[in-house]
């Protein structure tokens, strides 16, 4: 079994690979990355270390793919992982839709080309801001807890956000651009025969993630209290009640070794993959953590609200457990305590991997 792996060199990238490498030896695994990401090269050496064979190469440009070997599936872990890219004046609209489409193109033609599998990390932000918004919330202790049952929302149930979740937009350029891509990949498969899988993750952590505010905020948060950095509450009154669900990516390997081992055609493409409510948390209760470990730390608040911030977001992966068997593994105490020993023993990692 070949596979290839895009964004190898990233922080899910490269967790994946080592652990694929561990669990699977057998399989033949070939990483691709721009190493466009700063951390990336630390990432590469490491990677070579352990006999990966890594190319270097942008899924932009469809030269970078031509001298490929043949793979039997195509993970895609490669994409701008953030909610705010291309309004942020950080990374331009098109560089975004360019990345995180054209790459899935180009990904899907090769897939065709080689009569391979593909499986694609997606994200929960391509469901539908408004309806998200609109899930009525009440705070309990230090947390926002949903209220649906006084407004019903459809795909919205005791475990969270299910798969039938609205995905109207608006979603963000980013979410409308994975949204994009999934959309194109269910046609190849359909259109060619392959075998495909998106898998929608809800946030990621783990020890040597580039953590930022809008994409690794476990990371960034837990990063930012140890090295005493500026830490705020934004939006929802700046109470910092706001919930989001926590997955280690390594979490992810057993579910994509099953896809690929028996890719049953009537398994469900579309999934929700998450820590679930037993591995969500708000802001407040991460706090609370970060205290009880590292001492007390200023946090001010900001009570505007961002247009793309939602106050609860916990998916629901019931179906990846009723089709495959999958749960998460990792404790939230685990992959937190985790962040924080990198932290302790990297004590520069969040500077060299935003530089």
């Amino acid at each position: 079994m070949r596979l290839l792996l895009t964004g190898a060199c990233g922080f899910v990238g490269s967790t994946l690979a080592l652990a694929m490498k561990e669990g699977w030896p057998d399989w033949e695994l070939i990483g691709l990355d721009n190493l466009s990401r700063p951390g990336s090269e630390m990432n590469r050496a490491v990677l070579r270390a352990r006999g990966l064979r890594l190319f270097h190469g942008d899924l932009r440009n469809r030269s970078d793919l031509e001298g490929l070997p043949v793979c039997d599936w195509i993970i895609d872990a490669a994409a701008n992982p953030s909610v705010l890219a291309g309004v942020d004046g950080q990374s331009s609209s098109r560089q975004l839709i360019e990345h995180n489409l054209i790459g899935t193109i180009n990904l899907l033609e090769l897939a065709r080309a080689w009569r391979g599998g593909f499986i694609m990390l997606s994200t929960s932000r391509v469901y539908s801001i408004p309806e998200l918004a609109s899930i009525p919330v009440a705070a309990e202790g230090e947390r926002f807890v949903p209220r649906a049952k006084e407004a019903p929302i459809a795909g919205l149930g005791p475990q969270g956000v299910t798969e039938v979740f609205s995905t109207e937009p608006p979603l963000s350029l980013y979410g409308a651009s994975k949204r994009a891509s999934e959309l194109l990949a269910c046609e190849y498969g359909d259109a060619f025969g392959l075998p495909i899988f998106l898998n929608r993750c809800g946030v990621l952590a783990g020890a040597g993630q580039f953590g930022k505010i809008d994409q690794g905020i476990f990371s960034f948060w837990i990063r930012s209290w140890e090295r005493k950095r500026p830490l705020k509450y934004i939006g929802f009154d700046g109470t910092g009640r706001q919930v989001r669900d926590c997955l280690h990516a390594r979490d992810l390997v057993p579910l994509l070794a099953k896809q690929i081992q028996r890719p049953a055609a009537n398994a469900p493409r579309l999934l929700n993959v998450s820590g679930g409510l037993a591995r969500s948390a708000s802001l407040r209760e991460l706090s609370a953590w970060c205290e009880q470990r590292f001492g007390p730390a200023a946090v001010t608040a900001q009570p505007e609200t961002r247009r793309f911030d939602v106050p609860w977001l916990v998916l629901d992966s019931s179906r990846a457990e009723q089709t495959w068997g999958w749960q998460p593994q990792t404790s939230l105490e685990t992959t937190w305590a985790e962040i924080a020993d990198h932290a302790e023993k990297n004590p520069h990692w969040l500077e060299t991997a935003s530089d």
